[in-house]
């Protein structure tokens, strides 16, 4: 893996190393972008899109396999991004998302005596006196740090009542990486900036920024710490869920010791059943708990993939005489214990509403009133016409709604490809966009979907889901009368104002100084002369090349020069009437 050194003397050499990982990860972004515009915007323009359609999943797996092993060489973001892409099943086809799966797994270790180095200067202290034993073969390798297992000593262990601990110790380098991770990004963000296809669904510069704060949080293991300690603020009473301890007196910036609960991971079948729990029981808890966190706390663990979840086996306690029976049915023979606090993300109320009215929308499998949600959310545009969108969501839900995701595999194919076949114009259409603040979300709600499914492959989502929006509903009407009275204060305001709004508009109106603009009906004029011209060079194009390959058989220099003349054309049909968009 590519890194700075930071014991390096020569600056030289790390500045060369930083330029080339930089250039490295712009030549293979520009050169995936160009072969994309060319297959996906270029060739449907002048009427060869079978060609891009016959040929794309092909360029899916060229492009994730080339990906992978950049990511792997690299280090550093480059496996964060590929995690990320890995995870997005709703929007990356299953070529790109398969190709990445444990691509985490495949980070290559640090040699210890670097680790070493870097935690005593951290520490001030070698590690023989600040720790009784430290295995120097980690527990596990990610793409910024790793862990140790270790042992406190005796008037640490005396101070915190721990024993086993964690030592969590950054990469050396990590920073310098980082800083040119996000530049390389932040400029591959402003090529998409200007590429219609992507903004006009989503803020490229916004989403790299966002990716960019999370990432310097995930380098700085006491906001880790600060965060471990919140959310185990906000679980403290509740009996489904462990968070391991602090050890505050050996923990900085880049080295974080906390208490060793490494227990079952969440997915590993055999030891639940050992441990005499049944992984089918798991899943509903463990979706529960992601649910409360995103619609109820809004504070959520953004990275709940397998490795950073423990099954923690423990004792039922019995209902007492006379007790509630009803808390006790609720206790399960095991804790979920949640690590790793690096990824962390915030749900401000105006979205965690959103958020609620979607899950009782799909709850109810209400069409309208999931298409509504989105609207309000900021997925879909205001100005868009969703009334088909409204009837697809609809007749989605009386055919599928409900379904588990092992009845969903039963499912005909040629019934999904039916529906998309009727529908797929309309969604495609729509202008849908990603708000911001949305991508851990989306990345927390697609691993709780991938966890659940794997925990159980007959995890019905719906069963979860349900009762939870009945609680909700519930919740919702406790707050019917603020709302009325909200719209009705707001009503009464908009009827003082009208008659002096009246007066100033039929003032306008005799005076003859009332205008009327439509920026729309301009815009498509616009729209529309752009496009003519368009299609008037592209026929140019077209006979100028056929013209030229006929003639090039008798003059070849006349058929030659023709062909290449009709590059003019092209270029114009491609590229005229980017400005003013």
């Amino acid at each position: 893996m590519s890194t700075v050194r930071p014991d390096r003397g020569d600056e030289v050499p790390a500045a060369r190393v930083a330029r080339a990982r930089y250039n490295r990860i712009l030549r293979f972004a520009g050169w995936n972008l160009a072969v994309t515009w060319f297959f996906e915007l270029a060739l449907p323009r002048i009427g060869l899109v079978k060609i891009a359609e016959r040929t794309r999943t092909r360029r899916m797996q060229k492009f994730a396999r080339k990906f992978h092993v950049l990511a792997v060489d690299l280090g550093g973001l480059m496996i964060k991004v590929g995690q990320f892409m890995s995870s997005r099943l709703d929007v990356l086809p299953p070529e790109i998302t398969k190709e990445l799966e444990g691509l985490q797994d495949e980070v290559p270790a640090v040699p210890f005596e670097l680790i070493r180095r870097l935690a005593e200067a951290e520490l001030g202290v070698p590690l023989a006196e600040a720790f009784a034993w430290v295995d120097e073969t980690p527990v596990a390798a990610a793409s910024l740090g790793q862990a140790h297992r270790a042992r406190l000593g005796p008037l640490d262990a005396a101070d915190t009542g721990l024993d086993a601990v964690v030592l969590k110790v950054q990469r050396p380098g990590i920073d310098e990486i980082v800083r040119v991770d996000l530049a390389a990004l932040r400029k591959v963000g402003g090529w998409l900036s200007h590429v219609r296809l992507v903004y006009s669904r989503v803020d490229a510069p916004a989403l790299v920024e966002e990716f960019a704060a999370t990432s310097l949080e995930e380098i700085d293991y006491l906001h880790e710490a600060r965060s471990s300690v919140q959310f185990a603020e906000i679980f403290a009473n509740d009996a489904r869920v462990n968070v391991p301890e602090i050890v505050w007196e050996r923990s900085t910036r880049r080295v974080l010791t906390l208490e060793d609960v490494t227990a079952i991971k969440i997915t590993d079948h055999e030891a639940l059943l050992a441990a005499g729990i049944d992984p089918a029981e798991v899943a509903p808890v463990f979706a529960a708990v992601m649910f409360d966190q995103l619609f109820t706390t809004g504070f959520f663990h953004a990275d709940p993939h397998p490795g950073n979840i423990f099954v923690t086996p423990r004792e039922v306690s019995a209902p007492a005489v006379g007790g509630d029976a009803t808390d006790a049915a609720v206790e399960h023979p095991f804790t979920l214990t949640f690590i790793d606090f690096g990824m962390m993300g915030m749900v401000p109320p105006s979205t965690r509403a959103g958020l609620r009215k979607m899950l009782i929308a799909a709850a109810s499998r209400d069409g309208k009133g999931l298409v509504d949600a989105a609207r309000n959310l900021g997925v879909l545009l205001p100005s868009a016409d969703t009334s088909e969108l409204e009837r697809a969501m609809t007749q989605l839900f009386a055919r599928f709604g409900g379904m588990g995701f092992a009845e969903l595999r039963e499912v005909d194919p040629r019934e999904f490809r039916e529906f998309a076949v009727q529908f797929g114009d309309v969604v495609r259409a729509l202008p849908f966009q990603l708000p911001e603040n949305f991508l851990l979300i989306i990345r927390a709600m697609s691993l709780t979907s991938g966890v659940a499914s794997a925990l159980d492959p007959a995890f019905n989502l719906w069963d979860s889901v349900e009762p939870y929006a009945q609680r909700l509903i519930r919740e919702e009407r406790g707050n019917v009368v603020q709302d009325v009275a909200r719209q009705a204060a707001e009503s009464a305001r908009v009827a003082l104002r009208l008659p002096g709004r009246l007066d100033s508009l039929a003032t306008q109106f005799e005076e003859g100084t009332l205008s009327v603009q439509s920026p729309a009906i301009e815009k498509r004029v616009a729209r529309l002369e752009r496009s003519i011209g368009r299609v008037v060079s592209a026929i140019v194009f077209a006979a100028l090349l056929v013209a030229g390959t006929v003639l090039r058989g008798d003059d070849v220099v006349f058929g030659t020069v023709l062909m290449a003349v009709s590059v003019v054309p092209l270029l114009h049909a491609l590229f005229s009437g980017r400005r003013g968009r």
